[in-house]
């Protein structure tokens, strides 16, 4: 039930990819749908170069994965809801009884962990650091993994965005709650809401370049904050995420677009960052629960 870096080994014949992020250009991690089936124990063990995240989407309270990591033997029931997690470069080994229909498994990349730092203090190489762990609950990464996966299933027009602060959120809580080696979470990275300058660049960055790829280190060059703070920032002062915001006015631009009539239907989803019409009109639909070209004749 191991999640490999770019570059490892690929997995067991009994654990067939459902969907994968690996062609959709996202920043930070890459996130796997698999099925699993029984495997008495890995052919080769595995190394590997991320951090892992693996939440059971859909368990098996009958089965059993026991599994070997750096000498530290670990098993529990992979429960529906439950998580395993797995340092960057120790040495693995494991064993399934007992089929497990749904695991998302998510790769972090390292620096994702080098870009916190300075907002944690770190010291260490917080990769290496992160306890190996089996079978157990925590609702905020439970709650991240399932919103990648609806990113995974279905494209929005902030996708990038909204998954680079997955990442990174991810990474900060492993930091925060399972790391060995850290030298003390500073509880400045929690801030405040960002002041009204920084803010206002933010808000004028985003209207000025919808219609362009808009990335989390951009926004926090703008507002010359790490991208961490910015992140808290800006949740704390707008009551949304960046990608969420964004997601927004890229919709209200593009119900003026539609409206206006000058541009095809295609144009409008590539100036939404959708990467294509049928993309464009599922989340349109989702959003409004009309089509792109209901929406134009209702109101022409």
């Amino acid at each position: 039930m191991d999640l490999e870096g770019p570059g490892t080994r690929g997995f067991s014949p009994t654990s067939p990819l459902l969907a994968s992020s690996a062609a959709l250009g996202w920043s930070g991690l890459l996130a796997e749908l698999r099925s699993h089936g029984v495997r008495e124990s890995e052919t080769e063990p595995a190394v590997p170069k991320n951090v892992e995240i693996i939440l059971i989407l859909a368990g098996n309270s009958c089965g059993l994965v026991r599994r070997n990591v750096g000498g530290l033997i670990q098993e529990a029931v992979p429960k529906t809801g439950t998580l395993w997690l797995s340092p960057a470069g120790v040495r693995k080994d494991s064993a399934i009884v007992g089929p497990v229909p749904r695991t998302l498994h998510i790769s972090l990349h390292g620096e994702l962990f080098d870009r916190l730092k300075n907002d944690f203090g770190l010291t260490v190489d917080e990769t290496r650091s992160i306890r190996p762990a089996a079978g157990i609950s925590d609702s905020v990464i439970n709650q991240i993994g399932r919103s990648i996966l609806t990113e995974l299933a279905a494209e929005t027009s902030a996708s990038r965005v909204y998954v680079e602060t997955a990442a990174v959120t991810l990474a900060a809580r492993l930091v925060q709650k399972y790391s060995d080696g850290r030298a003390g979470v500073a509880q400045a990275a929690l801030g405040y809401g960002l002041d009204q300058s920084p803010l206002r660049r933010a808000l004028d960055y985003i209207e000025d370049n919808l219609s362009e790829d808009i990335t989390l280190d951009s926004l926090a060059e703008v507002t010359g904050y790490s991208v961490f703070h910015f992140l808290r920032k800006f949740a704390l002062a707008m009551g949304v995420s960046p990608g969420r915001y964004i997601s927004q006015k890229r919709l209200e631009n593009a119900k003026t677009e539609l409206v206006a009539g000058k541009l095809t239907l295609v144009e409008i989803a590539l100036n939404a960052q959708f990467s294509s019409q049928a993309s464009f009109t599922r989340a349109f639909v989702r959003a409004t629960g009309v089509t792109p070209g209901e929406y134009r004749r209702h109101r022409r």
